[in-house]
């Protein structure tokens, strides 16, 4: 038997390295967490391009949907996910940088307990009106708030939502006093815009292109720094007399802080490549997604930027997501 042992022993130190080695990654579907509702502007996004990745990369992702709590629940979830690289997340910028701000406690740090892998995209936004409105330019809207502080009013999707946070940052750098109506959520936010229940709302495109298409909303302009080719009509928040303002919203990748660096490299090869594809590129600027498909290193030095530019306008503010 000590021989049989012996002869084993030998057989598998003899074999082959790429024998014993273990299997490349990855060897497994993936799965992605996506920590807001099913629908959103960010989980559209995701499934485009995890569909293309997981053509390129041989195996299949499965988005899985999180909500609740501004984000912190599904997020929560992924921080807790090994480092593997077979859980990952598909965040938006407010689950990073505004989020955490606004909560006197969070169960996960945003900087430290997340690896950034790339920033996909951005989700371009504008500030709509109903289509009727009065107001047909965005001097328009400033001048009427100007002249009756406190009375016009806009549609958010909560308390401490992206588009809070988006008028909030309009009102700030135009000297604006207007009235906030948070929402169960950006979609009833755009059509109570659309119904006349509140004067305007800073939306992410792709929320309300449909009611753009269906003429019930008007887009006063876009916070994008150059106009955008689906809307070339639509001047910018710069063009309009913001100079200084532009807004957007990220689908960011994110996995699990401790996550390899190969793995990490990876997964943002792959993004890139899967944002470059023409097919994919399309349907992305269909839904208000410009392309973008960054390193590891340039999502997380955007992050700690915007963490601080948001951490001075919610405290500022004193913005909170209750």
């Amino acid at each position: 038997m000590k021989s049989l042992s012996r002869l084993m022993v030998g057989a598998l130190i003899a074999l082959p390295l790429a024998v014993i080695a273990q299997p490349s990654y990855p060897n497994k579907p993936i799965r992605m967490i996506v920590p807001l509702a099913a629908g959103s502007a960010v989980d559209n996004a995701a499934r485009v391009v995890v569909q293309k990745m997981g053509e390129s990369m041989g195996q299949g992702f499965a988005v899985e949907n999180i909500a609740g709590s501004s984000g912190i629940i599904g997020a929560e979830r992924l921080a807790r996910s090994a480092p593997d690289g077979y859980t990952i997340g598909g965040f938006n910028d407010s689950v990073l940088t505004m989020v955490p701000h606004m909560m006197a406690k969070m169960p996960w740090n945003a900087l430290t307990d997340f690896t950034p892998v790339s920033l996909v995209g951005t989700i371009e936004w504008g500030l709509v009106v109903k289509a009727d409105s009065p107001h047909r330019t965005l001097a328009d809207f400033i001048k009427a708030a100007k002249a009756a502080p406190g009375k016009l009013n806009y549609g958010s999707g909560g308390n401490g939502s992206p588009q809070h946070i988006g008028m909030a940052l309009i009102a700030d750098r135009g000297g604006l006093d207007l009235m906030h109506v948070p929402y169960k959520g950006a979609t009833p936010a755009a059509v109570a815009v659309a119904a006349g229940e509140v004067d305007a709302s800073m939306q992410g495109l792709g929320t309300v292109t449909s009611l753009l298409q269906g003429g019930k909303l008007r887009l006063l302009a876009v916070s994008t720094r150059e106009r955008l080719p689906q809307y070339p009509d639509v001047p910018t928040f710069r063009e309009s007399g913001m100079p200084d303002f532009t807004f957007n919203s990220w689908f960011a990748m994110v996995a699990p802080a401790g996550t390899p660096p190969d793995i990490v490299q990876r997964l943002a090869n792959e993004a890139r490549a899967a944002v470059n594809d023409p097919a994919t590129r399309d349907k992305l600027l269909a839904i208000g997604v410009t392309p973008l498909g960054t390193t590891s290193a340039e999502l997380g030095a955007s992050t700690k930027t915007q963490f601080e530019l948001y951490r001075k306008l919610i405290q500022e503010k004193g913005i909170s997501a209750n």
